[in-house]
């Protein structure tokens, strides 16, 4: 089998990246016969899942696909043509080279009628990887926080400082929603092997990081309750209960220039608040995914996320900068249309003149379309940071000025 050359990509790899090579990938890297790498596939999956077509092995750029369909089919990589497949025995294979750093959907057609195919697959580039010399930051045990402002709810949170910080010299502050996924170096985020990566290139400055679980009420989860609701209580629980409580351990910078927060779905539009209603807080926000819905609207009583595309075209400008994600096979359900909302947001954002970016792919409701995007997020939220500074005038950058408003199309009709 040929590789379906897409793009070419550098990959720098670990003595224990390589190890988790799944093997179908290691053979077809090695171009082994199609039926060593046949067996492996078969060894690897269940049949279910191969007659189904949703079997996909990815390492870096490299993308292997196979299925056992009624008849030949035809493989679209990303909604386009994709390599032509090889058949060996009863079971159809491709092996192509895909783009890193973003996930990638692959869908069968036979008899032009879809057939099977695998959504949100990973192609995660070195800055996700563990990489040799580069060190590593500090990480403190999980602590817990009871609040006042959210009477008796308590929260788990952690506190990661990275390689280059000094206690004494103030920090840059990254504040992540939904802490708890994003702490396990070994686990699908890759967030501490990005901020490693990215802090030892210089391509962010040295920070303390602080990842906080949503928290609960005795047993009263309190997440939508915290991260939806369009008010400032979550941000004064940051302001006046976590960060009074780190900032009494670790030196951190009080200007809202240093100061960036991140989230998923509910999390999303949870850090965009925070920097809306505070800008003199946070004035750099990463929104995957964000929830820009009704999930916490009351009408006549509370405003909603899904007023947001409005407020800020209706509202005084804030002076943040901001980088949304999302998928077009997001959400839509009762509480609205995650991809409608996400385009709405950039295009409210646009047309008042903000500095912002919007990443919109083909991706679904998950946290893998912007945890693999990390690395192109930090960099471009702390592009041009200067620590002698504490204030920048945020401006639409010229590439953005130069594109046009986004407009939605039908494809799935």
């Amino acid at each position: 089998m040929r590789p379906f050359h897409i793009a070419a990509i550098a990959v720098v790899t670990t003595a224990a990246a390589i190890a988790q090579v799944p093997k179908p990938i290691a053979l077809a890297r090695s171009a082994a016969a199609p039926e060593q790498i046949r067996a492996a596939i078969v060894a690897a999956s269940k049949d279910t899942d191969l007659i189904r077509g949703v079997v996909a092995f990815s390492d870096g750029p490299d993308l292997l696909v196979a299925v056992k369909p009624p008849a030949t089919p035809k493989l679209l990589l990303d909604e386009m043509p994709g390599p032509a497949m090889v058949k060996v025995g009863d079971l159809y294979m491709a092996y192509m080279t895909v783009a890193v750093g973003r996930t990638h959907n692959v869908l069968y057609e036979i008899d032009g009628k879809p057939y099977g195919g695998k959504t949100d697959i990973p192609a995660w580039s070195p800055d996700a990887l563990s990489q040799p010399g580069v060190p590593q930051g500090t990480l403190t045990e999980k602590l817990v926080h009871t609040s006042k402002i959210y009477p008796g709810m308590k929260s788990d949170y952690w506190v990661y400082t990275s390689a280059g910080y000094q206690q004494g010299t103030p920090a840059a502050l990254m504040v992540w929603q939904d802490g708890e996924v994003n702490v396990d170096r070994k686990a699908q985020s890759h967030t501490l092997n990005v901020i490693d990566n990215l802090t030892f290139k210089k391509q962010i400055p040295p920070m303390v990081h602080v990842f906080i679980s949503p928290g609960k009420v005795g047993e009263k989860a309190m997440r939508s309750i915290e991260y939806d609701t369009v008010d400032d209580t979550y941000p004064r629980f940051l302001r006046d209960e976590i960060l009074a409580e780190i900032g009494a351990k670790y030196s951190i910078r009080a200007d809202s220039y240093s100061r960036g927060i991140i989230g998923e779905s509910s999390g999303a539009i949870c850090a965009f608040n925070a920097a809306w209603q505070m800008p003199d807080q946070f004035s750099r926000v990463v929104s995957r995914i964000g929830s820009f819905t009704s999930i916490q609207w009351k009408p006549n009583v509370l405003d909603g996320g899904q007023s947001y595309p409005n407020k800020i075209r209706k509202e005084a400008k804030r002076n943040i900068r901001v980088w949304l994600q999302d998928g077009a096979e997001d959400l839509e359900n009762e509480h609205g249309s995650w991809p409608l909302q996400n385009v709405q947001m950039a295009n409210s954002l646009k047309r008042q003149g903000y500095d912002f970016h919007f990443s919109f792919g083909n991706g679904t409701h998950t946290r893998l379309g912007g945890q693999i995007e990390a690395a192109d997020e930090l960099i471009w939220l702390w592009r041009g940071y200067d620590p002698s500074k504490t204030a920048q005038t945020y401006e639409m950058d010229a590439a953005e000025q130069a594109m046009p408003l986004w407009r939605i199309r039908s494809f799935n009709r």
